[in-house]
């Protein structure tokens, strides 16, 4: 049996399903390709901005009171999420209920009014805030490593705009938007569970059928920018009783062969309590209470980070160690063992996601728009065909001194910054 169907409609909508007779409840996500990328500076996070408002009513459903309670009467509890490449709409539904949830999404997708845009922005500007200190400053590590990482690109803008560029985001704005991106060939609709596909494909012609609009926008491309010599970083004050920082790492995007052993790479640094950095961070030296790796793949470019808090006291002993392990990578190969270790656990959660309607439809959905599709099968057999050698050459290509940005934000002191960008200058040297 494949692991999904896939339908495009006349209208360009592509229809995802993937079957899972065996449980009680559906996943449907509507996924559009609008994040930061496909924004100008002057509007950055209009993509975000319109996602917030779909939520305040329709032409079926005139208010956001109306329209939550349109979804809570057939099970659901619907949601949504913008990041740079695509917004994602999603509800938890009942399988007897798919078509009213499908005529809810078809409502909010086509026919939103648009309207209280100040009421909006003034919680938006709220959600904001969480971002800045109480001078105004950002302070968070994602956002600041994005500056260094992708400078002249929207990329370098957070996902949720600045406040000068959400007070010019007005209505017509978000209709032009709107008419340019929530379009059917720039859409995915996929749902997971105890669904027929022949039945989804059904609905979804009687609710998006009629579906029209232009040719989906491309984002813009990531500038092609020379490798710096030595690694950057960036310090923002803060008052708190902690230091959060990021190390992060310019990559290639997801169809890069570098792509799998990357995700193998991030769980052999952080995946569990033997994981890398655990062992020696947490376990070994109390030097954090938690540090992860993650790993954010784009289209053409991507991002490879580090994530902690330290106290003052424990900055610099604790960037020394994760330099050290990075670098380690660097010059040695990861033993046979530890890559079996880790290899094993993957197939286990690959396995486990089976039975989760939602990773099901994100893998699927996210796969077709973003031109990603990958089975389970496909990812079991990249991760057991790599080797040590694999992991290595990665680290060694991607893991570079002038790849390396910094971002550290706390109440560290001009002894502190001194100490870590001498580490800094000296990773790999």
């Amino acid at each position: 049996m494949s692991e999904f169907n896939l339908t495009t409609l006349a209208n360009g909508l592509r229809v995802v399903t993937v079957e899972m007779p065996h449980l009680h409840c559906a996943e449907m996500v509507c996924y559009i390709g609008s994040g930061g990328r496909h924004e100008d500076a002057g509007v950055a996070g209009i993509s975000h901005f319109l996602e917030h408002m779909l939520f305040r009513g329709t032409a079926e459903h005139p208010s956001s009171l109306l329209l939550e309670r349109a979804f809570e009467a057939i099970g659901g509890a619907v949601n949504a999420a913008t990041d740079s490449e695509t917004t994602c709409y999603h509800s938890r539904l009942p399988p007897e209920q798919i078509s009213a949830g499908m005529a809810l999404f078809a409502s909010m997708l086509q026919r939103p009014l648009l309207h209280e845009v100040e009421i909006e922005r003034r919680i938006i500007l709220e959600e904001a805030l969480e971002d800045l200190n109480a001078k105004g400053e950002e302070i968070n590590p994602d956002n600041l490593t994005a500056r260094l990482l992708w400078p002249g690109s929207p990329l370098a803008l957070p996902t949720i705009g600045t406040a000068s560029s959400l007070q010019a985001i007005d209505e017509a704005a978000l209709r032009r938007h709107h008419a340019n991106f929530y379009v059917p060939g720039n859409c995915v609709l996929t749902l997971a569970g105890p669904v027929r596909h022949s039945e989804v494909v059904a609905a979804a012609q009687t609710y998006f059928g009629d579906w029209s609009g232009p040719e989906p926008l491309n984002a813009s491309p990531c500038p092609l920018l020379p490798q710096a010599a030595t690694a950057e970083s960036i310090w923002v004050k803060d008052a708190d009783s902690q230091i959060t920082l990021q190390l992060a790492f310019r990559i290639p995007g997801r169809t890069s062969p570098h792509a799998v052993p990357l995700r193998l790479l991030r769980r052999v640094l952080s995946w569990g309590g033997t994981s890398r950095l655990m062992l020696k961070l947490r376990e070994e030296l109390g030097l954090t209470y938690s540090v992860e790796a993650n790993l954010a793949l784009y289209s053409d470019c991507g991002c490879f980070t580090v994530d902690l808090a330290v106290t003052p006291a424990n900055l610099a002993p604790a960037v020394r160690e994760v330099l050290a392990i990075l670098q380690q990578l660097c010059e040695q190969p990861v033993g046979e063992d530890e890559l079996a270790r880790v290899v094993r656990n993957y197939l286990y959660d690959l396995e486990f996601s089976r039975d989760h309607t939602e990773e099901m439809a994100v893998r699927f959905g996210w796969g077709a728009l973003s031109g990603y599709l990958r089975t389970l099968e496909d990812d079991r057999a990249s991760a057991t065909a790599l080797r040590p050698a694999d992991l290595q050459q990665t680290a060694t290509e991607l893991f570079t001194p002038g790849a390396l940005k910094a971002a550290f934000v706390g109440p560290w002191s001009g002894r502190d910054q001194k100490q870590i960008e001498k580490l800094l200058q000296g990773y790999r040297r």
